[in-house]
């Protein structure tokens, strides 16, 4: 899990925790690998678990209610999707599509993510810390973009 370690360093949500919590992440993520076209999750289905890019790129769509698809973005290695699961089970806001063929993700489940967290609350105070820094700068940039279009 070399790959997944030093991944982890370069990521925003993980910053501030050490090598040996670091380690301690990847000893409860999960490999997956997809090819073009899989879909790793769906939009509305219930969120359990985040996703960490190694290899190759994911492309993110949302739905409207008539099924028109609208392309949100491109993430690729290095970059997480489905953080919120880690704070609730609630319903995807996308669909996530391997874009490219081999491309491998590590998963962590919220029920392990809280475990870890419950025995290492010093990992478990900056990953949410950084979560919300995250999460707060989405929702302001969110804000300006629809103050932007009325």
């Amino acid at each position: 899990m070399v790959d997944l370690l030093s991944t982890l360093k370069s990521i925003e949500l993980f910053k501030g925790l050490n090598d040996t919590q670091l380690t301690r992440l990847t000893a409860i993520s999960q490999r997956e690998s997809f090819d073009e076209g899989d879909v790793i999750l769906k939009q509305d289905a219930a969120g359990d678990r985040m996703y960490i890019i190694v290899k190759g790129q994911v492309v993110i769509n949302v739905f409207d209610g008539k099924g028109n698809s609208r392309l949100a973005l491109y993430l690729g290695e290095g970059q997480v999707f489905g953080e919120v699961a880690l704070l609730d089970y609630g319903g995807r806001s996308a669909t996530v599509t391997a874009d490219e063929d081999g491309t491998v993700v590590y998963a962590i489940a919220r029920d392990s993510f809280d475990n870890l967290c419950m025995s290492d609350h010093l990992l478990g105070y900056l990953v949410m810390r950084n979560l919300a820094l995250d999460l707060s700068f989405k929702l302001r940039h969110r804000n300006t973009d629809l103050a932007d279009e009325v």
